[in-house]
């Protein structure tokens, strides 16, 4: 029998490309291919009995092409603080074992690189969003100001993240990871952020 569980917070993502990017609306990545670092505070959850409050999630990721037609490369990092059962649970969800909308982006993956706890740090604040793991990547984000001081947004964009939310766009002031093969070192790129909630099987 499979286990339910629902979890929800805010996440993050952020990338190469520049501009708008292309990928949300699945288009061709503005260099070619894709790399991204995304990341999921939990600020409420659970799977099962195992409680997940307050724990983070990230994946580094490569997409050669559309996003939508797959063959990611990715590494998916689990909250160091969390214990073995939140660590096997976490890693059923976002490895797409638990079914939800986890297990769709999971499909898109052609190759895992590593699956890795790590200390996360998720920061949310006003405008600005930083995901800190630990001395290796960050994605550190900030809203781009649209008309009258207001969030410039994206709604219904095809592929998503956290279906059904509003998209936040942002800009990164920081985005580096240097692992597993997928590297990056960019700022002034894309990225997002917005609440999201996901639930399964």
């Amino acid at each position: 029998m499979s286990t339910e569980w629902t979890i929800n917070g805010d996440y993050l993502e952020s990338c190469s490309c520049q501009g708008a990017c292309p990928c949300v609306y699945m288009g061709t990545p503005t260099e070619g291919d894709c790399t991204a670092l995304v990341g999921w505070h939990i600020a409420t959850g659970r799977f099962g009995d195992v409680p997940l409050d307050g724990l983070n999630v990230a994946v580094a990721l490569n997409s050669p092409g559309a996003m939508a037609d797959g063959n990611w490369k990715a590494v998916l990092y689990l909250d160091q603080n969390a214990n073995e059962a939140q660590q096997e649970a976490l890693g059923a969800i976002f490895g797409g074992q638990a079914g939800g909308h986890p297990a769709m982006l999971a499909s898109l993956i052609g190759e895992v690189r590593g699956v890795e706890p790590m200390p996360i740090d998720y920061t949310i604040e006003q405008g600005k969003r930083h995901l800190k793991l630990g001395q290796s990547a960050e994605a550190e984000v900030y809203a781009i100001e649209g008309q009258d001081g207001q969030d410039v947004t994206i709604e219904n964009h095809p592929l998503a993240v956290a279906p059904g939310e509003t998209l936040v766009v942002a800009s990164s002031r920081a985005l580096r990871h240097q692992a597993h093969g997928i590297h990056l070192d960019l700022s002034e790129r894309t990225a997002f952020y917005s609440p999201f909630s996901y639930a399964g099987p």
